[in-house]
């Protein structure tokens, strides 16, 4: 089955399962108040296929990007009859439950999701949690002219002190095209530095390497795990199970490091210190020229190495509940602290994405071995979704919200008319982000790189 294929399928998928769970927690919460609900549909446009049960129309329609609650006199343009149970004559609390639940239905799920992911099979790769250590920083690159060293441990990184590797990378994101203030110790003596991160052309591809460093992933030497035949390794000797000593010297200790140092070096041959069955040997190796999947310029010797050790999380139910309830709560913050940044212009809005973006992430993890990946991804994007539909904007839920705190404090409704006006320009303003996010996407595709707004 072809990527396309699979990342359309996958994102169909999770955002299906995502819009039914926000739209589900309106429709129990208006059930609850004494709402009546006439259409509970998954998708928009024309209605494929469903059933009616309870004066309620369960549907699935045929553009499957979303979903929604129809409830009897919700809309402003819509008169009202009166009737009790129409959303219009309950009072504001309760509408403005209604209007939460969604979003809460989808902090629920993210909650319920990296519960069970911490109280299942939870990989994580050792060094994430290590003191942050430079393995290898590429010469004349924005690290190396800033001033940072291989072996330089960073004690503070974008104001958080003793940084691990994942609260170093989340802040580069954050950061991305503006200098970020570190303070590194080399040697046993500190010393500030302020780098500037500089963005890739295709943002969700930022890597640290892309700024010229690269963490050390383990203590021990790079073991061959794979070899490819008729390549430079294998015609010069290399073998599997072989460990690389260093190269021209130089001691690595990420398969990342390496490709960074050969990128440097181009085809220029090499010098690998290995051990064979314990015993040194040096091979010489002129590396191969190729093209990379995002069409760059690549260098390979034609091996992989065992990935960088790592453990097995099983928390109980109780710890994992509470690690879930803090990883979800720190992405909050996180996911508000972007929003304010693009807004500040303190982050580009380039790094947003939207459907296409959410396809390519989510057809690379179905690639990738067990269900933790996906659950984990589906958790950030339904906390990702709650948060946004709580925002200020008429039509949101946090519009909805709005117009009813306004109302409480006015104790009285907002005319009618003036609402429809701004539900309108909020609807327009809507088109033109969710426009703007398709472009940015589309761009971040080879294939489509020429477009821009």
């Amino acid at each position: 089955m072809s990527f396309v294929l699979v990342s359309l399928v996958s994102m169909l998928f999770v955002l299906g399962v995502l819009v039914l769970v926000h739209e589900l927690g309106h429709f129990v919460v208006a059930k609850l108040c004494g709402v009546r609900v006439e259409t509970f549909s998954i998708g928009f446009g024309t209605r494929l296929f469903g059933v009616r049960r309870g004066g309620t129309d369960y549907c699935v329609r045929l553009l499957p990007l979303g979903g929604y609650v129809k409830m009897a006199g919700e809309l402003p343009i819509e008169k009202a009859s009166g009737d009790p149970d129409e959303y219009s004559s309950h009072p504001r609390w309760q509408r403005a439950l209604i209007a939460c639940a969604g979003p809460a239905a989808n902090f629920l799920l993210a909650l319920v999701l990296m519960t069970i992911v911490y109280m299942g099979h939870n990989e994580v790769p050792n060094f994430m949690s290590y003191p942050a250590t430079l393995d290898y920083v590429l010469p004349n690159s924005a690290a190396a002219i800033a001033g940072l060293r291989p072996g330089d441990r960073i004690v503070q990184f974008d104001g958080i002190q003793n940084p691990t590797w994942q609260q170093i990378f989340v802040h580069s994101v954050l950061n991305l095209n503006h200098n970020v203030f570190m303070l590194v110790d080399h040697n046993g003596q500190q010393k500030e530095i302020s780098l500037h991160l500089t963005a890739p052309a295709d943002t969700d591809d930022f890597g640290l390497q892309d700024v010229g460093f690269t963490p050390v992933e383990q203590n021990r030497p790079l073991r061959v795990a794979i070899l490819e035949p008729d390549m430079p390794g294998a015609k010069a000797g290399l073998r599997v199970g072989d460990a690389i000593v260093s190269i021209d010297g130089t001691v690595l200790h990420s398969l990342t490091s390496m490709v960074l140092y050969l990128r440097q070096n181009g085809t220029k041959p090499i010098a690998l210190a290995i051990l064979r069955d314990g015993k040194p040997m040096t091979l010489v190796v002129k590396p191969k020229q190729t093209t990379g999947p995002d069409g760059k310029l690549a260098y390979k010797i034609g091996f992989a190495t065992d990935p960088p050790p790592s453990h097995i999380e099983r928390l109980s139910l109780l710890q994992a509940f509470s690690q879930s309830a803090r990883d979800n709560i720190k992405g909050s913050t996180l996911i508000v602290d972007v929003l304010r940044r693009v807004v500040t212009h303190r982050m580009s809005a380039r790094t947003l994405s939207g459907p296409v973006g959410i396809a390519r992430e989510t057809g690379h993890i179905i690639a990738m071995p067990g269900w933790t990946p996906l659950m984990t991804e589906m958790s950030t994007i339904s906390l990702n979704l709650g948060i946004l539909n709580l925002l200020p904007i008429p039509i949101l839920d946090g519009g909805v919200i709005l117009f009813l705190l306004i109302e409480s404090i006015m104790k009285r409704d907002v005319n009618e008319r003036f609402k429809e006006r701004v539900y309108q320009t909020a609807f327009v303003f809507l088109i033109l982000i969710m426009v703007f996010v398709l472009f940015n996407d589309l761009s971040k595709i080879p294939v489509f790189a020429h477009l821009k707004l």
